[in-house]
């Protein structure tokens, strides 16, 4: 009887698992002249901003989505203001996950620009929900995956310990996966968004978490990603240098070089 239950349990939380990734909405057309700029990055690219731990892009086209926050409030409002980028025109926040390297900023660009909707993982702390109510900003809790908005998707909550979600972004061209931290796994988040949209990858950048991971290890994760058909790459952050270097020996012309002030345009990927 006990091998019976241990067994339904099993396939009753497979089945679950299956139907928590199935996006309950109509797939959107694609967005056009994507650009993904890189705010926020322990990396360095443009000599003029500053470089601090954690991550942030702005992804800009019909709609502007800002994909975390960084650690410091500070410097990503003073990176976005030599790039160029006005708060007052961010439209979505979404936040990867919980770590202070990834939402510390947020509650100051609340302060430049509170009417935007914030997309965050449901399992996010009530007290952390609450500090952006106050600022006067909407709040929406993401567990499954969801579309954002026209041609955007969250891949849904993904890991156990750490709840992480990443973005996709649907263009003519492919998907753009971007992530945090990865912690649930870099080739399991680009399976996750294969396996929502069905389309070819085009690109994954941002985090992949895999500072002290060893090289053997990564080359196996390079090899995924190939064949998984990923076009081009854009480690940074948490990547760390020996994936970086692995994965540009392996992807030549199609790796990017990413660091803060970094402007990827999706008609530029040939």
């Amino acid at each position: 009887m006990l091998v019976l239950t241990v067994v339904f349990v099993t396939l009753l939380s497979a089945f679950l698992h299956e139907m928590d990734k199935k996006i309950e909405v109509t797939e959107s057309k694609p967005v056009k002249n994507v650009s993904v700029i890189i705010v926020y990055d322990n990396n360095p690219y443009r000599e003029e901003l500053k470089t601090a731990w954690g991550f942030s892009c702005i992804v800009k086209s019909e709609k502007t989505i800002l994909f975390d926050t960084g650690g410091c409030g500070t410097v990503l409002l003073e990176n976005m203001k030599k790039l160029n980028l006005d708060p007052k025109e961010v439209d979505i926040i979404v936040l990867s996950h919980i770590h202070s390297d990834h939402v510390g900023g947020l509650l100051k660009f609340l302060e430049r620009n509170h009417e935007v909707t914030v997309y965050l993982p449901k399992s996010f702390p009530e007290d952390f929900k609450e500090k952006i109510k106050k600022y006067g900003a909407k709040i929406i809790e993401v567990q499954k995956p969801i579309e954002i908005c026209d041609g955007v998707y969250s891949t849904g909550e993904m890991g156990s310990w750490i709840k992480e979600q990443s973005l996709i972004v649907q263009t003519e061209r492919g998907l753009i996966v971007i992530t945090g931290c990865a912690h649930p796994g870099i080739v399991k988040v680009v399976k996750r968004a294969k396996d929502l949209l069905k389309k070819n990858i085009l690109l994954v950048v941002g985090g992949f978490h895999l500072i002290g991971k060893g090289e053997k290890e990564i080359r196996e994760i390079v090899l995924d990603f190939r064949k998984l058909g990923v076009k081009y790459v854009a480690p940074c952050h948490c990547s760390g240098d020996t994936a970086r270097k692995l994965f540009r020996e392996e992807y030549k012309a199609n790796f990017i070089n990413v660091g803060v002030g970094r402007v990827i345009n999706v008609n530029d990927l040939k």
